[in-house]
């Protein structure tokens, strides 16, 4: 479980994130949902420590993480997997490669344990025989699944996705999404996936936080976003004519439950 304290943070007088607080559960898939520019990301970046908040603290585990000992940010930090917005693979490297990096930066294993260690992440990610091909080789798709392949390698204890689906066919997203959600229940990990879009939200949605120019305005699940009070989570979800229309049919079989 990571919990988050009353994180502030602004760049240049400017307010990015305003006193969010909030708990993200362990075997979860926790969204932070928003549009572009509410600071989703800033407050990916402060819970992992590549930003450092203004004010506030975050905890993984109960054991405090900002502004704590070097050594003891350095030990959470080795089982934070990262699945960055651009899979951010090695092009120098190939599939195998990649994924054994983080073995050979954070653990002792040998060569061998960590070609087995390489060979079962992959094949968890539907990417078996892949090894020596190049990320250049790869669809959009195969380079998101080396990407979780190479952050759960180190068998992390914490997951971070920023933006999985950016890119990707509706169908690919949603195979990506279930990928994620799937490791995350497998191995009891917590996941944090932050995201825009919606498709998302419906499908891997266990907890969501909706920020709004740097406030959390709602928070919740995806059995009960459809039914938000809070105006402009509304406004965000709803500027999707399928979305409206799925609103509709809720409406409408509502109505004929009532006697």
């Amino acid at each position: 479980m990571i919990e988050i304290h009353n994180i502030h943070k602004s760049f240049n007088g400017k307010v990015v994130l305003d006193g969010i607080s909030g708990v993200f559960q362990t075997g979860k898939t926790n969204l932070l949902l928003g549009a572009s520019g509410t600071g989703k990301s800033v407050l990916l970046k402060c819970i992992v420590g590549l930003i450092k908040p203004d004010l506030g603290s975050v905890t993984f585990d109960g054991t405090y993480f900002t502004n704590n000992k070097l050594d003891i940010r350095q030990e959470i930090r080795r089982k934070i997997g990262m699945l960055f917005q651009g899979s951010a693979l090695f092009d120098s490297m190939n599939v195998e490669e990649n994924v054994e990096f983080p073995l050979m930066m954070l653990t002792d294993m040998s060569r061998q344990e960590r070609m087995d260690r390489v060979n079962f992440c992959l094949q968890r990610v539907g990417l078996e025989g892949t090894n020596k091909k190049m990320p250049a080789e790869l669809s959009g798709g195969m380079k998101k699944r080396v990407g979780i392949a190479r952050a759960i390698a180190p068998n992390c204890t914490y997951l971070f996705c920023d933006e999985p689906n950016s890119g990707l066919d509706p169908l690919t997203a949603l195979k990506i999404d279930r990928l994620i959600k799937e490791i995350t229940e497998e191995y009891n990990i917590t996941t944090i996936v932050v995201t825009h879009d919606m498709n998302s939200v419906i499908e891997i949605g266990d907890n969501i936080m909706f920020l709004y120019e740097g406030k959390k305005l709602w928070e919740g699940t995806s059995n009960n976003i459809l039914d938000s009070d809070v105006p402009e989570l509304n406004e965000f979800i709803f500027a999707n004519r399928l979305m409206r229309d799925a609103k509709k049919v809720e409406e409408e079989e509502e109505r004929q439950k009532t006697p």
